[in-house]
């Protein structure tokens, strides 16, 4: 009689399970041979929105099932810092895994800002496990008028086009930085 492993869910996928498994194994192998912790640093990384409006950039980040203390924020000028941790659940004898894709762990998220922000006038609102930061642009992002370059393809219709839209702006057109 011959015993064969019994695999309860196998619809095909079997192979990308047996993957992922060994590449974990191989994560461990070099993080006991580098010395690093077999536990690692960041396990996931949250779901972002950037948005971009005329006086604001809006973030909006995905951290389901976390607190407000869980989460740590900081600002500078061009990126935001977004760190924290969801713990793992408790286990107990009568109630075990077997199947979790929830996302547990630590998590570090650096974003670079497309547009320098206001780091002391940000708004941030925790509503149903979603983080919305307002990140005010500087006065100077705000009045940015960049100049189109239309190079050889301008005629003389189109380049008369632009100088007449540049008079009806303020200051001509022309901000100085």
């Amino acid at each position: 009689m011959r015993i064969v492993h019994w695999q309860p869910f196998d619809l095909g996928w079997q192979p990308f399970e047996r993957m992922e498994s060994l590449r974990q194994q191989l994560d461990k192998v070099f993080d006991e041979f580098t010395g690093m912790s077999a536990e690692r640093e960041t396990n996931w990384h949250p779901a972002i929105e950037l948005m971009d409006t005329p006086d604001n950039l809006m973030l909006r980040v995905q951290l389901p099932g976390m607190e407000r203390n869980q989460i740590n924020i900081q600002a500078t000028r061009d990126a935001i810092l977004i760190e924290g941790e969801h713990p793992y659940p408790q286990q107990s004898e009568s109630h075990r895994w077997l199947r979790s894709e929830f996302a547990y762990g630590k998590f570090r998220r650096l974003i670079a800002l497309p547009a320098a922000i206001e780091a002391e006038q940000i708004h941030a609102e925790f509503k149903d496990g979603i983080l919305t930061l307002t990140l005010p642009k500087t006065e100077q992002e705000r009045r940015r008028v960049v100049k189109v370059n239309l190079g050889e393809l301008a005629n003389s219709t189109s380049t008369a086009t632009l100088e007449a839209a540049s008079e009806t702006m303020p200051n001509g057109g022309n901000h100085s930085s």
